[in-house]
């Protein structure tokens, strides 16, 4: 095993890891804001680890290109997206509890 497919390993297994985490974040959490937190950091974070493993598994060319491109459009539609949840959930009258009220 080469030392390139080694880093991927690595890569591909603290991506899983974190889907892990985001998961179990998403159903600990007790308010939506914190639950959409959880699903937008982890779904960017995990998804540059599986794809920066990939892209060490498989040869330099185009392959890894079309993996970056990949990467660049998840980076900004991700967080677009979770921006849009929040917003339209808050115009839509949903708020944070005050502190100490876990309803």
């Amino acid at each position: 095993m080469s030392l390139a497919h080694l880093f991927s390993t690595v890569l591909l297994g603290t991506g899983a890891a974190m889907l892990i985490i985001g998961s179990v974040g998403i159903n600990r959490f007790p308010h939506f804001y914190s639950r959409l937190h959880a699903a937008g950091v982890v779904d960017t974070v995990a998804a540059g680890l599986f794809l920066a493993g990939l892209a060490l598994y498989f040869d330099p060319g185009l392959v890894t290109v079309k993996l970056l491109l990949v990467f660049v459009f998840l980076l900004f539609t991700s967080p677009t997206a979770c921006h849009a949840l929040a917003r339209a959930a808050y115009s839509s009258g949903l708020r944070e509890p005050a502190a100490g009220d876990d309803r």
